[in-house]
């Protein structure tokens, strides 16, 4: 009787229906995905395959020296002199500049979010923050011109301080960069989990220990990601040393002296009535292959300093 009874309970039972479900939403979601990643991938190739095609016209040129590029500090493709340094020692040196400003002050920014700030000042100095992002950097770009400039020629004066030298427009540049990298460093310092930290503080350490002994190192990845990604941002950086940094290429490690960075030259150059496959033209491609191929060294140290330090928490 009972084994009767266990037979007509089962019987009522529906079979589980294991068959994949269709969920239009999700096919929806999806497909967005595999656009975007298909996109990007596709703008990288085409920005790749552009600027080797046109660079290629550019190094099968008579004139160009591969050697005389490497060694010489002068830099004149019209005749014939193609030396690199003085643009890339121009955008090192801004560069340099502006992570000094950016990376002790975005650090300290976002440790003082992370651990110290209450709800009401985080939430009120995030936008802040991000007001400062949003800023175009032409409005920087004269802003290093107009007050940055005039004030370090008052510090340091007048015959020092050149109207267009490279320490404004670097020093404009870490205000530029300061909010990314404070964004980025305060999110990597907030996935610390809270047992490192009460676990600190249960062994008698103080709020500053903590911070700099404890969260800090476990968030190296993030910070470090953080730091190459604003010296990216940094080498890229177009109007405000084509505004600020002076025009013509000056090799110099004199910060308060004009020179012309990679891309500050590219502006210049790409805005003149310039004859297609010239030298002058074919340049513009090959220093933005460089400036290419330095951004994505850069990705790629970053890529492997993050899987270096990881942490894991669960």
């Amino acid at each position: 009787m009972a084994e009767t009874t266990y037979q007509g309970v089962a019987s009522d039972k529906k079979p589980l229906d294991l068959r994949r479900k269709v969920r239009p939403g999700e096919m929806i979601i999806q497909a967005l995905l595999f656009f975007s990643g298909f996109f990007s991938i596709f703008t990288t190739i085409g920005i790749v395959y552009e600027l080797g095609k046109e660079s290629l016209l550019f190094f099968q040129m008579p004139e160009f020296n591969f050697i005389e590029t490497l060694t010489s500090v002068e830099w004149k493709p019209h005749v014939g002199k193609f030396g690199i340094w003085p643009l890339v020692n121009s955008t090192m040196m801004t560069t340099v500049i502006a992570m000094s400003i950016a990376i002790p002050l975005g650090m300290g920014v976002a440790i003082y979010l992370s651990e110290y700030a209450s709800p009401k000042v985080r939430s009120t100095l995030k936008p802040v923050l991000e007001v400062l992002a949003g800023i175009p950097t032409i409005v920087y770009g004269y802003f290093a011109l107009m007050f940055m400039t005039p004030l370090l020629r008052a510090i340091f004066g007048n015959d020092v301080v050149q109207i267009y030298n490279t320490a404004s427009a670097g020093l404009v540049m870490g205000i530029l960069i300061l909010p990314l990298i404070t964004s980025m460093t305060e999110d990597a310092l907030s996935a610390v989990p809270r047992s490192l930290r009460e676990a600190a503080y249960g062994m008698g350490a103080t709020k500053l220990e903590v911070a700099l002994q404890v969260v800090v190192p476990a968030a190296l990845s993030g910070i470090a990601a953080a730091i190459i990604i604003g010296v990216s941002r940094a080498i890229g950086e177009t109007m405000i040393v084509a505004v600020a940094a002076g025009a013509g290429p000056n090799f110099t490690f004199n910060p308060f002296e004009g020179a012309e960075t990679i891309t500050g030259h590219i502006v210049r150059i790409s805005g003149g009535d310039l004859a297609y496959d010239s030298v002058d033209y074919n340049s513009i491609f090959a220093l933005g292959l460089l400036l290419f191929v330095i951004t994505l060294t850069l990705n790629i140290i970053s890529q492997r300093i993050v899987r270096r330090f990881r942490e894991v928490y669960e």
